[in-house]
């Protein structure tokens, strides 16, 4: 290439930023980044904490991906960056010369919806940046997900591009048929095999006293040795299934402890990075002919796309780079998501390795925009996994050393805390993590079996295993004001989790209280929780606890149920706060509690926000001096308030 060549790549160059809780806005971010490589621009990915806010005018543009966590917030990985423009110091015309493309990705189950893409979209413009294109905004609950969004933008993205910056004369976009380089490859270390690390015991036939067992069905016992950055070592202690065998959902209260003292608060979860299973890991070795390399010592090594860089970029799995005892098949069982549902980048990545003409032409079909209903019904529909679609296209051979650039990485599964106050220790005082766990497993259009990688990976451990866990802040964020004030806790199955750490912290304050005030009534206001699930008899979790903790009166609960499929006629969460207007009103207008909503995401949110908008028009009547009736925008008002100042706070999967 002649210098005015290299010249004119230097002047064009992209910085494309995301900020992500659980990949999806990263998945984007790397989309976009091989958009804008396509049209030669000098591209650079990074996460947006790495980068500093006033670095972004030396690139000809830069594009944002965020995503909207919690109430509103930024992901962890994003919120440095935007308390950087928040500082008062910052002149109007701090970023002037950025020349900016933002991406929101959100949830319209919640009421901030994108607001954390909305918020850093206001503050670029205040600070003098300039937006270069509309701002896009997916929403997980669109019909065809995120792809059903993004796709459409980004094609017309592409074409504005392209008029903004044109290409010079004779230099056309690289078209999608012709592969990048991959930035990072693998590589054979030049030292001897290495050491194989203690295989996991397997529960094998006869191995255990199966009348004495007490876990029958857990026949693995792990040892998590990976060098996980920020985790801690915990110990499986406890593995039990809470609903009966033939109850179609398997559910597990699962205990974790660690030897060390470590505070945590209610809405606070774990994260847990799965691994695969040695079969799904075999199979797709031996569809792939990895064979020969699969336990060969191997390393990251900068492809063809960075060698020529200065400023080489840290590799995929940064923790990794200088690790000893890396394997191709230890890549495979512990770190790359072979069970994914791949994303619609993941098609084009394979077919420049499929070798049959007929399959090569599918696979580009899916990059189309005209069939993303197409891509939908294949991949998303009936939840198909990478390993599925390798297995369908068999001509595609990807090369081992190309792995880390084509299969995605594992990101961490999170769950909520379920433990509270007196039940995050255990009586030798250790530290203690309480999960509730829906084990995912069912049937889908195509009468496949499906299973989600990570609770298929904790459904069988033996106790005594351990993990390298996270603990990482959760959204709803309860202050010890609302802790001790009343409160109205909604959780609908697994979404007990939180609630029922935030009650039993709720009754150790209560008890410290009355140990420092004998005699005396703590200043704790009631606490009413609802509960929903589809019967009484199989899936009314810690259903004991709740009537232990009534009759002793150590706070005031009231627990109101709903049981959807034990009469004919289904009842809800929403229908209960129906048949209780006089008591929620009373405690979200009267007394100013806060209402915690959690669990399954969809329409059981919406509902009931439209049940407790009704609540606040239907007044306590039976309380002197009651406000008059609401109307149906006041009614909305006040519960907009409530959103404001962290009265009403969302927390759904």
């Amino acid at each position: 290439m002649s210098a005015d060549g290299d010249q004119q790549h230097a002047e064009r160059s992209a910085v494309v930023l995301y900020g992500s809780e659980t990949g999806n806005a990263q998945e984007v971010a790397e989309e976009l980044g091989r958009m804008a490589e396509r049209l030669h621009f000098v591209t650079h990915v990074s996460e947006l904490n790495a980068v500093k806010a006033e670095s972004l005018s030396s690139y000809t543009l830069t594009i944002i991906v965020v995503s909207t966590t919690g109430q509103g917030d930024f992901p962890a990985n994003a919120r440095s960056f935007w308390k950087s423009l928040l500082l008062k110091r910052l002149p109007p015309d701090f970023l002037k010369g950025v020349n900016f493309i933002l991406f929101g990705l959100g949830d319209s189950s919640y009421p901030k919806f994108n607001f954390a893409s909305r918020k850093l979209y206001k503050r670029l413009l205040q600070l003098g940046a300039n937006e270069v294109y509309n701002c896009g905004e997916a929403d997980q609950r669109h019909p065809e997900g995120l792809e059903g969004t993004f796709f459409p933008w980004s094609e017309t993205l592409r074409k504005r591009l392209l008029d903004k910056y044109p290409l010079p004369p004779g230099q056309q976009p690289i078209p999608d048929d012709v592969q990048l380089p991959p930035k990072w490859v693998l590589e054979e270390r030049d030292e001897p095999t290495v050491p194989s690390e203690p295989e996991p015991v397997l529960h094998e036939a006869g191995h255990f006293d199966k009348g004495a067992d007490k876990y029958p069905a857990h026949w693995r016992v792990d040892h998590d040795t990976r060098p996980l950055p920020n985790t801690i070592t915990a110990t499986l202690t406890e593995n039990k299934r809470l609903t009966p065998p033939k109850h179609w959902q398997d559910v597990r209260h699962i205990c974790l402890t660690v030897p060390e003292q470590i505070p945590y608060a209610p809405g606070d979860m774990i994260s847990i990075l799965p691994k695969n299973f040695a079969s799904d890991v075999e199979e797709l070795i031996d569809m792939m002919g990895w064979e020969e390399h699969a336990d060969k010592p191997i390393k990251f090594a900068a492809g063809e796309g960075l060698r020529s860089k200065k400023d080489i970029p840290p590799p995929p799995i940064p923790y990794l780079a200088d690790y000893p005892h890396l394997t191709l098949r230890t890549l495979l069982t512990d770190y790359l998501d072979i069970r994914a549902i791949p994303p619609r980048s993941f098609f084009l990545s394979i077919s420049h390795y499929a070798t049959d003409d007929y399959q090569k032409e599918r696979l580009l079909e899916f990059l189309d925009p005209q069939y993303i209903d197409e891509l939908w019904d294949y991949t998303t529909r009936p939840r198909r996994s990478i390993l599925e679609v390798l297995q369908e296209f068999n001509s595609v051979k990807i090369p081992w050393q190309h792995a880390l650039s084509v299969l995605p990485i594992f990101r961490g599964r999170q769950f909520s805390i379920a433990s509270g106050g007196e039940l995050k220790r255990t009586p030798d005082g250790k530290t203690k993590f309480e999960l509730l766990i829906a084990i995912v497993k069912y049937q889908t259009v195509i009468k496949r079996i499906r299973e989600g990688v990570c609770t298929r990976y904790l459904a069988v451990l033996r106790p005594g295993s351990t993990l390298r866990v996270q603990l990482q802040k959760g959204g709803l964020n309860p202050t010890l004001q609302q802790l001790t004030g009343s409160s109205v806790l909604i959780g609908p199955g697994t979404g007990i989790a939180p609630l029922r750490s935030m009650i039993w912290e709720k009754a150790a304050l209560a008890k410290a209280y009355r140990a420092k005030h004998p005699g005396s009534e703590p200043p704790i206001g009631p606490t009413v929780l609802l509960f929903g699930a589809r019967n009484r008899n199989a899936d009314y979790f810690y259903e004991e606890e709740w009537r232990q903790l009534a009759e002793s009166k150590v706070i005031d609960l009231t627990v109101l149920t709903a049981f959807s499929r034990d009469q004919r006629l289904k009842i809800y969460v929403q229908d209960r706060i129906r048949e209780n207007y006089p008591l929620f009103f009373n405690l979200l207008h009267e007394q100013n509690g806060s209402v915690y909503i959690c669990g399954s995401s969809g329409r059981m949110p919406q509902a009931l926000r439209e049940a407790l908008i009704e609540a606040f028009q239907h007044p306590y009547k039976g309380q002197e001096g009651a406000v008059d009736r609401y109307s149906r925008q006041d009614a909305e008002k006040y519960l907009m308030e409530m959103e404001k100042v962290g009265r009403y706070k969302q927390e759904t999967w």
